[in-house]
């Protein structure tokens, strides 16, 4: 069967895909954009260096006014689908410039108006104000926290800095000693976005010394139009896999026991034959929608770097509920499973496990999202690599078992 393809020239042009058989899959997580703005200047941040520039005119904080409605529609949405538990990520760019009065007032509002139905809150920070007085809410309030941290100095102040230039290294690591020293059972784990000039065992390494439950390792967001740095149009090359595979080598020498990381369990759970519930491997369909600071309604908020707009779909909270969303034909595009997946994506005898790769990865102007990832060579070099890792133990247990 074909493996990545070459010059990953649509085929299919912009024809749409068809929609899944049977009803939608209700969404089970909601980002909330509480804060547009944000502390730190990074380079490679989506939001804010990317083609969609929306943030610049949307509210700086979400109203309570339309903190109470999104949670009364999360509730709505719950409870007709008969939803035990529901996910609220606080997000933004940054939510905890919303200060400390700010941050209590979304999680009260939001699991009131979401009640009788559990809320499973988080927040997504940048860790640059996570002090005491913030640690101290999320512990009364039973809010876990996620820390963006890219490795050691270097490798995090490389992209990670204020707008006076000052990386933010020394103040997250601050805060994150702060985090596991008094409020462990808070930490829900480090997001790292993969850079090739940082060294993948090294950054790891780095990453574990704070004693993550889990990592999250992402790809910087690109496309075909705007590709990211070091992807090139040559099949051949997949720098995103080596430095990604020498990461597994390394996790999955101790049995994956210091931490788990999430794109590597997935595969795995892929591989076996299960589900993901990764966005950006697999095939499952895509349980997540977006509420902005306005109270706007959209699909993921990554598809602002594809271009601007991307993600959105004219709906409102004060008007609209979260139905409303999943029949928006993006939405039930990354519902459809392998009949969403473009023509290469679906001769291709790894599609199962990719899915595809993330469905802002699939841009390019002129086709839309109907081609493979921009990083389908890596995609497909990565999960070729932990497949054969698994079939050689495989192998020998049953050498063994002989």
């Amino acid at each position: 069967m074909p493996g990545p393809v070459g010059d990953h020239r649509p085929t299919l042009g912009t024809v749409a895909r068809p929609a899944p058989p049977g009803p939608p899959v209700p969404f089970r997580q909601f980002v909330v954009k509480l804060h547009s703005r944000c502390d730190l200047a990074c380079d490679h941040c989506y939001v804010y260096t990317m083609a969609d520039q929306r943030w610049r005119s949307r509210p700086r904080t979400m109203s309570a006014t339309t903190l109470a409605r999104t949670g009364e529609r999360i509730g709505e949405h719950a409870r007709r689908h008969q939803l035990r538990q529901v996910s609220v990520v606080l997000h933004g760019g940054e939510p905890l410039l919303a200060g400390v009065a700010g941050v209590e007032r979304a999680v009260e509002l939001l699991r009131r108006g979401a009640a009788p139905v559990p809320v499973r809150m988080t927040v997504q920070t940048n860790g640059v104000r996570l002090d005491d007085a913030f640690l101290r809410l999320f512990d009364r309030l039973d809010v876990g926290v996620s820390v963006s941290l890219d490795g050691d100095r270097t490798a995090h102040d490389r992209h990670r800095r204020g707008p006076d230039g000052r990386g933010s290294h020394d103040r997250v690591e601050a805060a994150l000693l702060r985090l596991t020293g008094s409020y462990p059972r808070l930490f829900n784990g480090l997001l790292c976005t993969v850079d090739l000039r940082n060294d993948p065992v090294a950054t790891y390494r780095s990453l574990l010394a704070h004693r993550p439950p889990v990592v999250d390792f992402l790809l910087p967001h690109g496309t075909w139009s705007t590709p990211p740095a070091g992807r090139s149009a040559d099949a051949r090359q997949a720098p995103y896999a080596d430095w990604l595979s020498a990461v597994f080598d390394e996790w999955y020498s101790d049995g994956g026991q210091s931490t788990g990381v999430r794109l590597f369990d997935e595969i795995i759970q892929l591989l076996l034959g299960g589900s993901s519930r990764l966005s950006g491997v697999g095939i499952s369909p895509v349980a997540v929608a977006v509420v902005e600071t306005d109270g706007a309604i959209e699909m993921d908020d990554t598809l602002g770097a594809a271009h601007a707009g991307a993600g959105r779909t004219g709906l409102h909270v004060d008007r609209d509920d979260f139905d409303a969303a999943l029949e928006q034909p993006g939405v039930r595009a990354q519902q459809a499973g392998v009949p969403g997946l473009c023509a290469q994506c679906q001769a291709c005898d790894l599609h199962r496990v990719c899915g595809g790769g993330l469905y802002t990865h699939r841009w390019r102007a002129g086709s839309g999202f109907d081609n493979p990832s921009v990083y389908c060579p890596d995609l497909y070099r990565l999960i070729g690599h932990i497949r054969r890792t698994l079939r050689r133990d495989v192998a020998a247990l049953r050498a063994v078992s002989r």
